[in-house]
């Protein structure tokens, strides 16, 4: 199978629904969940990186993991969509059921890897058949079950308490215990360190902050869900560019976060930016300023830096970070959103034309040797 095939694969995970057993009312999607978790996984990474300073210990987070094993897991969780997550733990209990698990899935999902090249095969094939969790995995997977918890916290107040509750409830409790003695979730869960949860919290608002909210479309996608499909997409493109690990790390973070501001603009469509003259540079100034009024007073002064590379000027190349190829992903994932919607039968001018300008953009104007171009013709 072709990349294509694998960036359309990613996608399904904005039609999965998440707790279709449970009165809600709002909506969980697969995507949305996976996109919170790599942002709480980076926050509990780089409380990990602090305390080892304070500690003088020589700790690096290796980021290439954290950020592999969040797709791995995300391409896992899609072939097994029809498993409830108990079923999967109590198979998780026989090593030997769970590896033929593992092995059902690797068979699944790795035609769709095969485009990114055999060591890659090989990484999926090692994550999913390992039975060790070192740090990085660890970390990863205490965010999967902090964001489990806090979408049960809005189920649980959206109506009355079923008989399935308190068993749910145990079960994420029995799960999270697992990741106390982590010493970045010790950190993070303490009283003190509520600015960071509440900087966890801000992310996730932009669950509930549609795409193209103007139009209908099928499937829907919020801004959150938005910034993990660049991310993924800005690695997987980096990582078939054989770029150094310092670009594959920023240009993974610049994806994920480089609509972080639109928490307190809201998701304004290129149409509206582009209408006045000047509009865009404002809007880019106003989120900036409120992002330093905000934002940066939840986090440590030492991530200013960083979140800032990532949220202001992000499409902006450096010498860590590839700014145009962030930029032909997020127009990328644009295009596909389009493209899915047409291809669901949602007929809408406003579609046809921003997939039009989208093509027409990188017509003839490969970036950093991706041929976008191409890419947008294949999907037609």
């Amino acid at each position: 199978m072709d990349l294509n095939s694998l960036l359309l694969k990613i996608y399904e995970a904005a039609s999965m629904q998440r707790w279709n057993d449970q009165i809600k009312t709002v909506e969980f999607t697969e995507l949305d969940k996976q996109a919170h978790k790599m942002i709480v996984a980076y926050i509990l990474g780089r409380c990990e990186e602090d305390l080892g300073a304070e500690a003088r210990e020589k700790l690096q987070i290796d980021w290439i993991r954290v950020i592999e094993t969040g797709i791995f897991d995300f391409l896992k969780r899609i072939v097994l969509t029809d498993l409830k997550p108990p079923l999967i733990y109590k198979i998780k209990e026989d090593k030997k059921k769970y590896r033929k698990l593992n092995q059902w899935v690797f068979d699944r999902v790795s035609p769709f890897v095969q485009a990114m090249g055999s060591s890659f095969v090989e990484k999926l094939k090692n994550h999913l058949y390992s039975t060790e969790e070192v740090l990085e995995t660890r970390i990863v997977n205490a965010a999967h079950f902090y964001i489990t918890e806090w979408e049960f916290s809005i189920i649980s107040q959206s109506g009355p308490r079923n008989f399935l509750f308190e068993e749910i409830d145990q079960s994420i409790k029995r799960e999270q215990e697992e990741y106390q003695d982590l010493r970045c979730m010790k950190y993070f869960l303490r009283k003190e360190s509520k600015s960071l949860r509440d900087f966890a919290g801000i992310a996730g608002q932009l669950r509930f902050q549609q795409r193209w909210s103007h139009l209908y479309r099928i499937p829907k996608t919020s801004v959150l869900g938005h910034m993990l499909i660049v991310a993924m997409f800005s690695y997987l493109f980096s990582h078939r560019l054989g770029l150094d690990e310092k670009n594959l790390i920023n240009n993974y973070f610049t994806g994920l976060f480089h609509d972080l501001p639109e928490v307190l603009t809201r998701d304004i469509i290129n149409p509206v930016k582009k209408s006045i003259e000047g509009l865009d540079d404002l809007i880019k100034e106003y989120e900036i300023q409120e992002m330093k009024a905000k934002i940066y007073k939840l986090i440590p002064e030492s991530w200013h830096k960083d979140i800032g590379r990532f949220t202001a000027d992000e499409f902006t190349d450096t010498g860590e970070r590839d700014g145009a190829l962030v930029k032909g992903a997020d127009d990328l994932a644009a295009y596909m959103e389009a493209h899915l919607a047409l291809g669901n039968g949602i007929k809408n001018q406003a579609l046809i034309n921003a997939m039009q300008n989208l093509k027409n953009k990188y017509r003839d104007k490969p970036v950093m040797g991706i041929d976008f171009e191409k890419i947008y013709r294949d999907f037609e």
